[in-house]
């Protein structure tokens, strides 16, 4: 009986850190390597254990602890860098404020 209840609460914490530590793929825009460490440290600001921006698929892999954070502050955190996401646009002067090699071409959104 003991060893059962050890083996359960085993899975159960094993399970838990695993859904808490999730990785999850984010679609950012950028051009260059400062990109990628901003595009990072705003990721990380707003809580991710873990970030990397890839520059030739543009998408940012973050793995984070659900009960912290979430990808809607991840994504607000970088938007707020000046960077736009799949769900979040930057403003246009958060996205100024980037150094010109670092201002990507921008979707006009349709009105």
């Amino acid at each position: 009986m003991k060893k059962t209840l050890i083996f359960c609460l085993s899975f159960l914490t094993i399970s838990i850190f695993s859904f808490a530590q999730a990785p999850t793929k984010i679609k950012v825009s950028g051009n260059c390597g400062m990109c990628k460490n901003h595009i990072e440290k705003a990721a990380k600001d707003a809580g991710a254990t873990k970030a990397s921006w890839d520059k030739a698929t543009k998408l940012l892999t973050v793995s984070f602890d659900v009960s912290k954070t979430s990808t809607d502050k991840i994504e607000t955190a970088i938007a707020g860098a000046g960077y736009d996401t799949e769900h979040k646009e930057a403003t246009q002067e958060a996205y100024k404020k980037l150094d010109e090699c670092c201002q990507y071409e921008r979707k006009t959104k349709k009105q």
